[in-house]
């Protein structure tokens, strides 16, 4: 009994450290040791690109993201924008077209994918990239994301999000988290592939984009489909976009719940576990910075529960202190709600952030998830 506790503690707290730490760690000591990959031999002219906003009610802020993509640091005459309105019931769409957009498209409510979708069969560009109707680019972005595409084995490519704080401080911790992500897609992608994108600036071939189903969205389910067709997806820092945060840490978790609705049906019936078409070195970056992340709440919760029936079996000091660790990270989140410092900030943060995947399959599971979004608290 007690063997058997221990090695599902273990085991548990094992993957927990893996996911977190270890995996980061791995990644940085073989980017060291392996050889960086060749440059492209020649840069190619810039190709045509359709730059492409899906949008659902969103006039207060699409005239100032269509100027923004207008004034790009990218050849005009190469540059087609198009804006795809998802059901607007508000001035979406006239105030794409006052602001310039090349094509604008009015759509019934069908979801951010199935806009999308529409977009692409009407672009004319070599290469569609795609961004959020409350993403600003920075002038080179376009030319830096594009590009990545020099490199004929390169299907999909995306930039730097950078979240900027959306008025007084509320508490949420995300722009930590998310410094610790891109550092590690960009291991990823120097090593082979990134397991993840963004929303705010990716973009694909456009002879490889992928139709997905409308509730699993592309920042998880093109970069795996690509290497699967033997491409790769790749990360370009600097091609920057900066959006607005969600303000509060509650509002955050209400967003990592709905993102994580989205993300099981890709995990358990999209494709990404079967290992057809994998290396085995993406398979492990799959498993490790994906499936045991999503895993974590589930870790936690054996791991904890193995070290209360050790501690209730007397196996020692040892877990004890296990034991005392654990609680100590619940009770600091706890106590962030009434004394804001940064480390109790921190550590709510982590708890909510790792009960998100559970709360979101829970929502799968019970409802499951709708293909139409709205905007997230704070962000416009």
């Amino acid at each position: 009994m007690r063997t058997a506790l221990e090695i599902v503690f273990w085991v548990s707290a094992g993957l927990i450290v893996w996911t977190q730490v270890g995996y980061a760690a791995a990644l940085a000591a073989l980017v060291r040791v392996l050889p960086p990959r060749p440059p492209a031999a020649e840069r190619p002219p810039l190709p045509w690109l359709s730059l492409i906003i899906a949008a659902h009610d969103e006039g207060s802020v699409i005239g100032a993201t269509v100027r923004n993509a207008l004034a790009l640091d990218y050849p005009r005459e190469r540059l087609e924008l198009i804006v795809a309105c998802d059901g607007c019931g508000d001035d979406t769409a006239l105030r794409a077209r006052e602001s310039g957009a090349d094509l604008v498209l009015e759509l019934p409510r069908g979801g951010k994918i199935r806009a999308q979708d529409a977009a692409v069969e009407r672009a004319r560009g070599e290469i569609v990239a795609f961004s959020d109707a409350n993403a600003l680019w920075e002038p080179d972005a376009a030319r830096a994301l594009v590009g990545a595409f020099a490199d004929p084995q390169v299907g999909y490519a995306c930039g730097q999000v950078r979240f900027v704080r959306a008025g007084e401080d509320a508490g949420n911790q995300e722009g930590v988290y998310w410094r610790y992500e891109l550092a590690v897609r960009a291991l990823e992608s120097r090593l082979g592939s990134i397991t993840a994108g963004n929303g705010a600036i990716y973009a694909t071939r456009r002879d490889a984009y992928i139709v997905v189903d409308p509730i699993m969205g592309h920042d998880l389910s093109l970069p795996f489909n690509m290497v699967k067709r033997g491409l790769r997806a790749v990360y370009v820092p600097g091609a920057r976009a900066r959006e607005k945060m969600v303000p509060s840490l509650g509002g955050e978790f209400a967003r990592k719940r709905r993102m994580m609705s989205h993300t099981w049906p890709i995990l358990l019936r999209g494709g990404m576990l079967s290992p057809r078409g994998y290396r085995p070195g993406y398979a492990l970056m799959l498993l490790s910075h994906r499936v045991l992340r999503y895993s974590t709440p589930g870790l936690h919760a054996l791991a904890l529960a193995a070290n209360i029936a050790l501690l209730a079996i007397g196996a020692g000091a040892l877990y004890a202190v296990t034991l005392a660790l654990q609680l100590a990270l619940l009770l600091a989140a706890a106590l962030a709600g009434v004394l804001r410092a940064r480390p109790l900030l921190l550590a709510r943060y982590y708890v909510l952030a790792t009960a998100s995947p559970a709360a979101g399959l829970w929502d799968w599971l019970r409802h499951g998830t709708p293909a139409s979004w709205d905007a997230a608290e704070g962000t416009r």
